[in-house]
């Protein structure tokens, strides 16, 4: 986390660099299953670079052969190929921007990337090179370009530039001139985003909308792959707020501006919270054992030796319990692991309301807390818990889903939550 750069790069940040935000990738609760390695984790720091590598576009070219288009790649500049038919391409070659820094994102671990994104459904195998593995994120995703100096704006695009220092929007994608007469166009599964406002102090959910190559805003299409583009949103912006979230079909991330990481709570505070309830010594009532929440950062399975001590709850009433066998068919104790949804209805030994029945875990990624309250809410149906505004928040934004449908998920587990996707935890005191 204390360096931007990629895997056998130089460009190693200065002494007290400037940071200009997080990513985050939603649905890992602070790492990756298998550990956060090299540029493939859970979250990406963004910090002003050694030395500028921005971009910015300069000439326009019009070819009518392959030879040509050959002839203006050669050059080893950055550019972006616009197909218009089998015999012209627009090619719009870009040249060095001292002002800026680019990062790029996506799912190819080739060394253009600076940030290797995971697919939070699960595309491949355990273990697979998520590069080759079946997966609907783009190779070569986007890119943000943050501005060298304050107040240090992040902008968004779609696509990024691949080994060869080229964008190739080809014959079938979703592409168009402008009234100016500059060329734009669409990734195929495309890149949406959404800008909060108020974000965290009172944070309201903004409109999704999709980023073009070039950084214009505009309404969705009618799916997500759609051939026709929506309309352009006039007076909106590409430029990243503290809270954007940044969908890139398979995953979202999470943006986190360096100012608004400090005033965010950090891990340290989550474990301070954790100990803080854990020395009230909840207790489970019908057992009586003292309950206790596991130490953070912690696996993300069941590990029943260290578990014993683990909350669960009722989640239709919110009563929290020990793991125990109450009405529950004699054969066995479901016992899911972290963000797995039990699919197990009991009746409560307090208040006899039947509901899923699952453990506890704290959710342990501080980005997306909108405040540093005590965690006194689950989500529902997966059991995450977190500070009430937090969890009002996340149940009340929806995430895109498949081509063309939203819903809200735990930004912990990616869980989709169900109505009103949290519940009020009871939690039963010592008894003197």
């Amino acid at each position: 986390m204390n360096s931007p750069k990629k895997d056998g790069d130089d460009d190693v940040p200065v002494k007290d660099p400037v940071k200009y935000g997080e990513l985050v990738i939603l649905g890992y609760n602070g790492s990756l299953p298998t550990g956060d390695r090299g540029r493939r984790k859970s979250r990406f720091a963004l910090y002003r670079r050694a030395k500028a590598n921005g971009v910015k576009p300069s000439a326009v070219h019009i070819l009518n052969t392959p030879q040509d288009t050959k002839a203006v790649h050669s050059r080893g500049q950055h550019s972006i190929s616009f197909t218009l038919s089998r015999n012209q391409t627009v090619v719009v070659e870009y040249c060095h921007d001292n002002s800026t820094d680019m990062f790029q994102i996506g799912r190819s671990t080739e060394s253009p990337i600076d940030f290797v994104v995971t697919d939070t459904s699960g595309g491949g195998k355990e273990g697979e090179d998520p590069s080759i593995a079946p997966s609907t994120i783009s190779r070569f995703a986007c890119r943000v370009v943050c501005e060298r100096n304050p107040p240090y704006t992040a902008r968004i695009y779609a696509a990024g530039f691949d080994s060869s220092k080229n964008i190739f929007l080809g014959e079938k994608a979703t592409k168009w001139k402008n009234p100016d007469g500059h060329m734009d166009g669409l990734t195929t599964n495309g890149v949406l985003v959404m800008h909060p406002e108020g974000f965290p102090e009172d944070p309201k959910q903004g409109l999704w909308r999709e980023i073009s190559v070039c950084g214009d805003v505009y309404a969705l299409r009618e799916t997500r792959s759609g051939p026709t583009r929506g309309k352009l949103a006039e007076g909106e912006s590409s430029a990243l707020r503290d809270g954007s979230l940044v969908d890139l079909c398979g995953a979202t991330l999470l943006w986190r501006t360096g100012e608004g990481l400090m005033r965010a709570p950090t891990l340290r505070h989550l474990e301070a919270l954790r100990q803080e309830l854990n020395a009230s010594r909840p207790q489970c009532p019908v057992g009586l054992s003292t309950l206790a929440f596991p130490s953070l950062p912690r696996s993300h399975r069941w590990e029943p030796n260290l578990e014993e001590r683990q909350p669960w709850v009722y989640l239709t009433c919110g009563h929290v319990h020990g793991r125990h066998n109450w009405g529950q068919r004699p054969e066995g104790v479901e016992m899911p692991g972290e963000g797995e949804v039990s699919t197990t209805r009991r009746e409560c030994p307090l208040c006899r309301t039947v509901g899923p029945y699952v453990a506890l875990w704290l959710g342990c990624e501080p980005a997306v807390y909108v405040d540093a309250g005590a965690p006194t809410h689950a989500f529902v149906p997966c059991g995450h818990v977190c500070s009430e505004r937090t969890a009002r928040y996340w149940a009340e934004t929806p995430l895109p889903h498949g081509t063309h449908a939203f819903r809200p998920v735990c930004p912990f587990c990616s869980s989709a939550l169900s109505t009103p996707g949290w519940t009020r935890l009871i939690f039963q005191g010592p008894i003197d």
